[in-house]
C-alpha cells in the first residue's frame, strides 16, 4: 500500500471554495480505486494549511489513477475551481508506506 500526504497552503479569505474543492477529489478516489482518508481543513493554529490522504494498493495502482484523472470530466472541473478562485496556493505530496506488526 501507498498513502500519499498532501499538504496544501491555502487562501484562508477562499476556505469554502477549498473545501468544495478538496472534498471533490473523495468520490474520484474511490471511484478509481483508492482508498480517501479525508481531508483536514485550519481550525486552530495557521489559518492557511491544509491536508489530505488517499492511498492506493500500489504505486503502480496509483500512476493508474494519476493517468486517468487526466481525462476525468470531475477532476478537470476541480483542477478549474482551483484556477480560477486561486483557493489552492501551493501544495506538497509526500508518499508513505505503513509499518504494520
Amino acid at each position: 500500500m501507498i498513502t500519499c500526504h498532501l499538504r496544501y497552503e491555502i487562501d484562508p479569505a477562499q476556505v469554502a471554495v477549498f473545501e468544495e474543492y478538496v472534498c471533490g477529489w473523495i468520490p474520484i478516489v474511490g471511484r478509481l480505486g483508492g482508498t480517501h482518508h479525508g481531508c483536514f481543513l485550519p481550525h486552530e493554529g495557521a489559518n492557511d494549511i491544509a491536508y489530505a490522504m488517499f492511498s492506493f494498493p500500489s504505486l503502480a495502482a496509483y500512476e493508474r489513477y494519476r493517468s486517468e484523472i487526466r481525462e476525468d470530466p470531475e477532476a478537470q472541473q476541480l483542477w478549474e475551481l482551483a484556477r480560477t478562485t486561486a483557493c489552492v496556493r501551493r501544495f506538497q505530496r509526500t508518499f508513505l508506506r505503513p509499518v504494520l506488526p
